[in-house]
């Protein structure tokens, strides 16, 4: 069993994505532990890919810094098993098949269990495709999350009755970024889940407003968000942790 459940314990989960080595591996964990300090339930961590199709410009633009800058999956485990000395609350890897393949889907998810990660998302593997890695991950106790976007509408019922952790619900179709509004009618799609499965369900995807945050929150167990944050390591570099942790706050308060 991990972790996640603990996130959604204490009433709406606040789920903080950051992506590792943007601007370096020690900011990405002194914002981790910022994150975690102010209010931050569950943390996704991405692992950068040179092509992730599912991220908007901003992600994008993170990726390319950090794999740039020479962080690698191993590295990144060693920050985790570093960071895993004080910070109690769940973390998932996100990240792209081709990742866990090229590092090996075995090596790599007993590396997981081994370093204390709770889950993996892995944005471009479709349901019907999860059998390539969900054996292994059961085998390490790393929950794989299962993504529910607009489009999934006759399969949300069939990903929710398999699902582990969380379920992922996209809130708008496209790639990731903070929207201004969101328009999807995304009542309908937790209430399928809701008759599906009791794990809970977080929104992400658009996310980056107090009051998206509590709208979003009413609706779901928990909110995501990413590209807010990873908009403020752009902005700051090595000075996020401190204007990340008061944005969490601030996001946390709202969802009370």
């Amino acid at each position: 069993m991990s972790n996640i459940p603990r996130a959604f314990a204490d009433g709406k989960a606040f789920i903080a994505f950051v992506t590792c080595g943007d601007p370096d591996l020690g900011t990405t964990a002194a914002v981790v532990r910022a994150a975690a300090e102010n209010g931050a339930d569950l943390i996704e961590l991405g692992i950068p890919f040179s092509d992730p199709t599912a991220e908007g410009p901003i992600i994008q633009g993170a990726n390319l810094r950090a794999l740039k800058g020479g962080v690698t999956t191993d590295r990144i485990f060693a920050m985790v098993r570093e960071l895993r000395r004080d910070v109690r609350i769940p973390m998932v890897f996100m990240t792209y098949a081709n990742v866990v393949f090229s590092y090996g889907t075995e090596r790599f998810l007993s590396a997981c269990r081994e370093i204390g990660m709770d889950g993996l998302i892995l944005m471009d593997v479709p349901f019907e495709e999860k059998e390539e890695f969900l054996p292994v991950c059961r085998k390490y106790g790393v929950d794989l999350i299962s993504l529910i976007t607009p489009t999934s509408e006759n399969r949300i019922g069939m990903i929710a009755k398999e699902a582990e952790g969380f379920l992922y619900i996209v809130s708008s179709l496209g790639v990731t970024g903070a929207r201004r509004e969101i328009s999807t009618d995304l009542s309908a799609i937790v209430e399928l889940v809701r008759r599906s499965t009791n794990l809970p369900c977080a929104i992400g995807c658009g996310i980056s407003t107090p009051a998206q945050a509590k709208q979003m929150s009413a609706l779901a167990d928990g909110v995501i968000v990413g590209s807010a944050i990873v908009q403020l390591l752009e902005r700051y570099g090595k000075d996020a942790p401190a204007h990340v942790g008061a944005y969490v706050r601030s996001m946390k308060d709202a969802m009370r």
